[in-house]
């Protein structure tokens, strides 16, 4: 969707407290690289969950990156972890929140797995002003479509976050350079494979020059 996962993945890192050894949730993680990232550059343990993307290709991307000893592929959904209370010591999801985490019975369901004092981190694309509190413009809604209803301001949620009442010290922010980000991103895709991006980048580049970015938020498990 956005700007490249390590891009994202790399905004949050200093308040995710990550030291060698700790057992990591990258929720959502796609293809993997976000765990193939963690388990070389930050030393961690990392079981990388995803709903779509099969075992035995995450599994192949991880034999080619040198990293299957530390990085585990599960399929899973994220209302309904397979796994042990306090497992983790954090939980990572880059660009994949927008789709589970509005839920309001999300986070009790997900904080479960995530030791007391452990960090939590993600980040998604946001929308200023909230599509709850404003129209969104036609060019951004005619592209993303329903979508769209799940991007927030970082004021949201940080708001939503806080309703838990399961976690603290909380922040959230725009990324620095998000949507600049974004656009680079696509350029590259673009060049590379041949793919029409041209009305992603209108959007970007236009009416939307403004109003899209993306949104980090973090916090620790109470």
């Amino acid at each position: 969707m956005g700007p490249h996962p390590l891009w994202q993945l790399e905004d949050i890192l200093p308040a995710l407290a990550l030291e060698p050894g700790r057992r990591v949730l990258d929720l959502g993680c796609g293809r993997g690289a976000t765990s193939v990232f963690l388990a070389r550059e930050c030393g961690a343990t990392v079981t990388a969950c995803d709903l779509w993307v099969s075992v035995d290709e995450r599994e192949g991307v991880f034999r080619d990156a040198g990293v299957e000893r530390s990085v585990t592929a599960v399929n899973a959904d994220v209302r309904q972890l397979p796994f042990a209370d306090d497992e983790f010591d954090t939980i990572v999801s880059i660009d994949a929140f927008e789709y589970f985490g509005t839920d309001v019975h999300l986070l009790p369901a997900l904080l479960r797995v995530l030791k007391s004092g452990g960090t939590i981190g993600m980040t998604t694309p946001g929308i200023e002003p909230d599509p709850y509190e404003a129209d969104v413009p036609d060019a951004i809604w005619s592209l993303w479509g329903h979508e769209v209803a799940a991007w927030h301001t970082p004021e949201w949620w940080r708001r939503h976050w806080e309703l838990s009442g399961l976690l603290e010290g909380i922040e959230s922010a725009w990324l620095p350079d998000g949507r600049e980000n974004w656009i680079r991103w696509v350029e590259a895709v673009q060049s590379v494979s041949g793919e029409g991006q041209a009305a992603v980048l209108d959007v970007l580049e236009g009416e939307a020059r403004a109003q899209v970015g993306f949104v980090s938020v973090t916090a620790r498990a109470r």
